[in-house]
């Protein structure tokens, strides 16, 4: 991907966050200057992934296979200064941007429509080789208890949420327009705890075409 793509992905996510009334904390709007000065203090948020994401996994056309993120709070089990057990985030969907069929061997999360468009997602059962199984899924659609068919789709309309499971596959993307979508979860190990069917890229390769307007969360310089 292009830096300048991304940096106008961002500016178009800020708006879109300010529309629905949802405001990002303050260290969202670092620029990499100010994070060059940052020491030790903020070593949480260095350490626990939080802030700004942004991926095509790997597809060359983000529009199309992408997702755009942002982590609020997050733990890290190996860091005994930060032992959350929990996780935030909130994401854009773009409609019928695809979020690739994938699942996590730890995290159990809900996955909620705050507003917008629909979410669309399809759910299978997976085996630790990284197949769908032909099995009934059982999930829970805010409370209510779900049967359904290997591959089935629920669409959640604004205010609905869907519980996941550890090992349950899923791939979601946005119907009748752009979706702002919330993740609670268990903690969030982005490095080792997805697994995507096939297998993809989880971070993008990025064309410096022009200076980061944000640092992604992979990107922040280290305390001093």
């Amino acid at each position: 991907m292009k830096r300048s793509e991304i940096n106008q992905f961002q500016r178009e996510a800020v708006a879109f966050f300010d529309a629905h009334r949802f405001r990002l904390p303050s260290f969202a709007f670092w620029t990499p200057e100010t994070w060059a000065e940052m020491g030790t203090a903020v070593d949480e948020i260095r350490h626990c992934g939080l802030g700004w994401d942004l991926t095509d996994f790997g597809s060359g056309d983000f529009r199309a296979v992408g997702l755009l993120l942002f982590t609020v709070r997050n733990g890290n089990v190996h860091d005994d200064e930060n032992r959350k057990a929990y996780a935030e985030k909130i994401m854009i969907v773009k409609q019928d941007q695809v979020t690739p069929w994938h699942y996590h061997s730890m995290k159990m999360e809900d996955i909620i429509n705050r507003g917008g468009g629909d979410l669309v997602i399809e759910l299978c059962e997976s085996d630790r080789e990284g197949h769908l199984m032909e099995e009934k899924v059982h999930v829970s659609v805010d409370g209510r208890r779900c049967e359904l068919e290997p591959r089935a789709q629920i669409t959640l309309k604004p205010g609905e949420s869907v519980t996941l499971q550890s090992g349950l596959a899923h791939q979601f993307y946005g119907r009748g327009g752009t979706v702002l979508v919330g993740e609670v979860s268990s903690v969030n190990e982005d490095a080792t705890d997805n697994y995507f069917i096939p297998p993809r890229g989880r971070f993008p390769s990025i064309d410096e075409d022009e200076p980061p307007l944000y640092l992604l969360c992979n990107e922040y310089p280290r305390g001093s």
